[in-house]
């Protein structure tokens, strides 16, 4: 009978929280905002907020102070095993609306400094954050019928790489493609970290100055496009190093030794061919590294080739602790090629190390895990030329 009233009571204060709370969330800006390109009947949807669950969890949690505690103070937990699973299925509710777009790697407060200033003081967004989503049929046959069409805009840019624009303008096209990436559970940023994180801080201060913003305001919304999984190209994102850290030539190379099978490759430029396997360029001599077996990871992380040379060479022997903010370091999109790391060491810098590229498996998982890559892993093709599309904030 008292698990009979403790629902009634909790079903009674539900519906009374529910009257406060639901208006406060919408007061609070905490409903979901949904665009017009969409099917009509999803505008109903405007507005209803994402948190709504809390009322459920307080109106369950009162009900059993007021009703459960005889019970509790007997040593009778049900009550309280009906709570925390309540309680369960809020934190997902809570990680289902947080989590939509998820990242692999953090930001370098710097950059993303000079990002925000540049998207505030231009007032609009130029270079579009790339997202990434595990290949949908759907949308591949969308784009396939899109692209058997004439080109809206095709040119090549000065660098040699062919854009070509397709505008949709069917309504029935545009609700396939809302409805195909409403069933994809998340998009990833492939590249693009540091504008979207400025993307967003601009946003945020641009809501603070404008307290009665509605959500639809373009501040409000940050410039992306999207690619399939398979459809990437991953290159290396390969390191150059100023220094030795102090060590002679010979105390270098016995320290790479305790980690690392070396073997002297001489002039020939030397890309790594698989996982685990480094090129390193020091002297005007080209060189090949293969970890050793015990200092791989079977972990998400740990078991990246970038993580296995900051954690094993550029750390413990070059005294590179944080790459994000070291100014002995710096990275070298793959796209550049090796005679780059050979120019670079021929002028500022002392030794380099060409990486083999980090898959699109591995950055799905270490994003699904939660996880986060050190900086600079991945350098993705093809990239969306900066201006093409411009998003105004106002």
């Amino acid at each position: 009978m008292t698990s009979v009233w403790s629902g009634m009571i909790a079903l009674v204060l539900t519906a009374v929280i529910g009257w406060f709370l639901v208006p406060a969330l919408r007061a609070l800006k905490a409903g979901q905002s949904i665009k017009e390109i969409g099917p009509s009947w999803h505008m109903s949807k405007q507005g209803t907020p994402t948190m709504g669950g809390l009322m459920f969890i307080l109106g369950i949690l009162v009900a059993i102070v007021l009703i459960g505690w005889p019970d509790i103070a007997r040593g009778d937990f049900r009550a309280v095993f009906v709570f925390c699973f309540a309680l369960v299925f809020g934190v997902i509710g809570y990680l289902d609306d947080y989590e939509k777009v998820k990242k692999h790697e953090n930001t370098r407060e710097d950059k993303e400094i000079d990002r925000i200033r540049h998207v505030d003081t231009v007032n609009a967004q130029t270079g579009p954050i790339f997202l990434a989503y595990r290949q949908n049929e759907t949308l591949k046959a969308i784009v396939a019928e899109e692209k058997a069409k004439p080109a809206l805009y095709d040119f090549v840019s000065d660098d040699g790489i062919r854009h070509r624009v397709w505008k949709i303008n069917d309504p029935a096209q545009t609700e396939a493609i809302e409805a195909a990436f409403a069933a994809i559970p998340a998009t990833y940023i492939a590249d693009g970290h540091h504008r979207a994180a400025s993307a967003v801080k601009v946003g945020l201060k641009r809501r603070a100055e404008n307290p009665g913003y509605t959500g639809e305001e373009p501040f409000n919304y940050f410039l992306s496009v999207l690619f399939p999984d398979e459809e990437l190209m991953i290159l290396p994102y390969n390191r150059v190093v100023k220094d030795l850290n102090g060590l002679s030539r010979e105390q270098f190379f016995e320290a790479v030794k305790e980690k690392f099978e070396l073997e002297e490759i001489g002039k020939e430029p030397y890309a790594p061919a698989e996982k685990g396997t480094f090129g390193m360029y020091l002297d005007n001599t080209w060189y090949a590294l293969k970890v050793l077996p015990q200092y791989k990871s079977a972990d998400p992380v740990k078991g990246l080739d970038v993580s296995i040379l900051q954690d094993q060479l550029l750390g413990p022997v070059l005294g590179i602790g944080d790459p994000r903010t070291d100014k002995r370091i710096d990275f070298i999109g793959g796209i550049r090629g090796l005679k780059e790391l050979e120019r670079r060491v021929s002028e500022d810098m002392e030794i380099a190390f060409s990486m083999y590229p980090t898959s699109i498996e591995e950055l799905l998982a270490v994003a699904d895990a939660g996880l986060l890559m050190p900086p600079k892993s991945t350098w993705f093709e093809p990239k969306l030329r900066s201006g093409l599309f411009i998003h105004r904030l106002s």
